[in-house]
């Protein structure tokens, strides 16, 4: 086990809260916060303070974690770097090609997150994924102490991932709206899914942001993230991704898939900050 040591100070912009609603608002997880509190490992200007203790604007927090347990997999360093688009002490997010798995299958050893581990000296810990023909940003942990964290973002949506895609014009497709349609598995193809009654809810909401003659440019924001969402639930607006080979009937042989994860807003773990990165236009 590896011990993490956090230091934050409470912001003037929000109101006093507990020491517990402080931890819960850190989404440190429930066994952590037991930890902190029994091994007085939450200080509060130095001291560690009862849990009902309000914790005011300037205050300093010192948080450690010495019981971070992890069951790490071990990625194979690829020897390729990865375009690097934001790093800090906790998180890496590359942009990843298109055509490039997110994680190995048995001894593969040049997806993005063997790339990862060539940049980084050691194995990262996924949070995400992109589908393989997907290009764009992927975000890992650099640390365990934080991957419950961003996990909890994924769940209540503080983690926000957008994404743009060209795709063929469609009446179905308006200016702007929510595809609401379950998911599951294709029965006569395994590397497809399709909308199904009896699939997982999935929820896609979409912006048309420009047109051309046949095609337009839309900017889409995931609530859920199942296996191929977007490409499903356009082609099932009649308004399939352009390039993509499984779900476009009209697909031409060579074309890339136009799909794009272009930004990430999510909440930097042990802060109390919003941070927003975006892809650069190429």
């Amino acid at each position: 086990m590896t011990s993490y040591h956090y230091f934050l100070t409470y912001p003037a912009n929000l109101g006093p809260i507990s020491v517990d609603e402080l931890m819960r608002k850190l989404l440190i997880p429930r066994k952590w916060r037991h930890f902190l509190r029994t091994e007085n490992q939450i200080l509060i200007n130095g001291h560690y303070l009862p849990l009902n203790f309000l914790v005011k604007a300037g205050d300093k927090i010192d948080i450690y974690l010495d019981h971070v347990e992890s069951e790490q997999q071990t990625y194979t360093a690829s020897g390729s770097l990865p375009e690097v688009v934001y790093e800090d002490s906790d998180i890496l997010i590359i942009d990843k090609p298109a055509g490039q798995k997110t994680h190995p299958n048995l001894n593969e050893k040049d997806t993005a997150l063997n790339d990862c581990a060539t940049y980084l000296g050691y194995s990262p810990f996924i949070v995400h994924r992109l589908d393989m023909l997907t290009n764009g940003l992927l975000l890992v942990a650099k640390n365990p102490a934080v991957v419950p964290i961003l996990n909890r973002q994924l769940t209540n949506k503080t983690l926000h991932r957008e994404y743009l895609a060209w795709v063929s014009k469609s009446n179905q497709l308006k200016q702007s709206g929510t595809i609401s349609l379950p998911i599951g598995h294709d029965p006569n193809d395994q590397r497809k899914r399709m909308v199904r009654p009896d699939g997982q809810k999935a929820i896609t909401h979409y912006e048309i942001v420009k047109e051309c003659e046949n095609k337009a440019l839309v900017k889409l924001t995931l609530e859920t993230g199942r296996t191929h969402q977007i490409r499903v639930h356009l082609a099932a607006l009649n308004a399939p991704i352009i390039g993509d080979p499984l779900y476009n009937p009209n697909y031409q042989k060579g074309e890339g898939l136009q799909l794009t994860a272009y930004q990430l807003t999510f909440m930097r773990p042990f802060k109390f900050e919003s941070k927003t990165v975006k892809l650069k236009q190429k």
